[in-house]
């Protein structure tokens, strides 16, 4: 649970409320696609969408040990991740900011494999090998963030900027 939630009243209708983060966790566990933000080591953002599981109170992603997200993560482990819907008049979105954290117990790594294939089905299925997943990609590294700080943005009627820290 978070330790802080405030509603930034700069941002908010003057009736909107604060965001339950237990509503965001839900919202955050049923989105499909997610934007993953690194930095490249040269200070340039790197964003990327991708799928991703929460599980234990974070966000749980994967990628080849090659591609650019992984190769920034081993230089600069911090991320934000967001999801949502592309509409003004509706929705709400999130933003989650922490850091990644490579996932390598292979008990862990199993139970989210599972998770993967109970939100995305078959096609994402993985074995669990030498601290990874593999699968017809390749290996591919897990990675873990759980919030430092995430932002809930309400839209339609009442807009409401929450930020909740951890």
């Amino acid at each position: 649970m978070p330790a802080e939630t405030m509603l930034d009243p700069r941002y908010s209708d003057p009736e909107a409320a604060a965001g339950d983060w237990s509503e965001a966790v839900a919202r955050l566990s049923a989105a499909e696609v997610y934007w993953l933000t690194t930095v490249r080591p040269d200070g340039r953002p790197h964003v990327t969408p991708l799928i991703a599981v929460w599980s234990e109170g974070a966000l749980h992603f994967c990628t080849g040990p090659d591609e650019r997200k992984a190769r920034n993560l081993s230089a600069n482990p911090r991320v934000a991740l967001t999801t949502g819907t592309n509409s003004l008049s509706e929705g709400f979105d999130l933003v989650v900011e922490g850091e990644a954290v490579q996932v390598t117990d292979e008990g862990r790594l199993r139970a989210l494999a599972e998770a993967y294939v109970k939100k995305y089905g078959e096609v994402w299925r993985f074995e669990v090998r030498d601290g990874a997943f593999v699968g017809d990609g390749g290996t591919a590294l897990v990675f873990s963030v759980a919030p430092r700080t995430a932002f809930g943005f309400a839209k339609g009627d009442r807009f409401g900027q929450t930020r909740w820290r951890f």
